[in-house]
């Protein structure tokens, strides 16, 4: 079935030339151009890669703090005990403690969008794998969501760092930054992301690592990039 799209939709995606590859700066440009929504909406990137996620040395996973952050507040919930709760919640945690979340999360209840946790902790948290492993949330060492200094990892995640995975696909898709960002700071955020992407790429992969790199707003119509441009930018 069709997917409806809106006037303000359409109009817009007349702005994008198709088939044609932008440079960043360009593409950028073009994005904040596109805004429809009565929101702020999100500066968001969506690459695919030349890997394949089935082999475990090529399953892309990370974290990049971006100079500017997100522009979103992110809820943070700390699993932990003992003095690294009232650390965790000192550092900007939105809820902290052990078996009062894990059983909440256990009868259906999400309401956060990221869970940091001690190592300690990992045996008891092992039990939500199905629950958080399907929506993304579950802690990773990788990651840098499974750390004894959990208070430090709470205040750089609250700061703008950014934790991102590849899906079975070989895509990732993450947040640079809001539409209202000057695009200067749209630009930096975009070009740490890549950065580390690049710095990732597995020795096993091989072809063309950076198969397709896109921008859009939350509401808005892909901008693509040459791939060749970006990882030639950046890195």
């Amino acid at each position: 079935m069709a997917k409806h799209r809106g006037k303000k939709y359409l109009e817009v995606a007349k702005l994008v030339e198709t088939g044609k590859l932008y440079d960043i700066r360009e593409a950028l440009e073009l994005v904040q151009k596109t805004k429809t929504a009565k929101f702020v909406e999100t500066v968001e990137v969506a690459l695919r890669l030349g890997v394949d996620p089935r082999h475990a040395d090529q399953q892309i996973r990370g974290t990049v703090v971006l100079p500017h952050g997100t522009g979103k507040s992110v809820k943070i919930l700390a699993i932990t005990s003992g003095e690294n709760i009232e650390k965790a919640l000192a550092a900007g945690a939105d809820y902290a403690g052990a078996e009062e979340y894990i059983n909440q999360i256990q009868q259906g209840w999400l309401d956060f969008d990221l869970v940091i946790a001690t190592p300690d902790m990992m045996p008891k948290i092992g039990r939500l794998g199905k629950i958080l492993g399907t929506k993304g949330l579950m802690p990773n060492p990788k990651s840098g969501t499974v750390t004894p200094d959990i208070a430090a990892a709470v205040s750089e995640f609250k700061k703008g760092k950014l934790a991102f995975r590849v899906d079975k696909l070989g895509s990732i898709h993450a947040p640079i930054g809001k539409v209202d960002f000057d695009l200067d700071k749209i630009e930096e955020n975009f070009k740490a992301f890549m950065d580390q992407i690049i710095r990732l790429k597995p020795a096993s992969s091989k072809g063309q690592y950076l198969r397709t790199v896109a921008v859009s707003l939350t509401m808005g119509p892909g901008v693509k990039m040459d791939p060749a441009i970006v990882g030639k930018i950046v890195g």
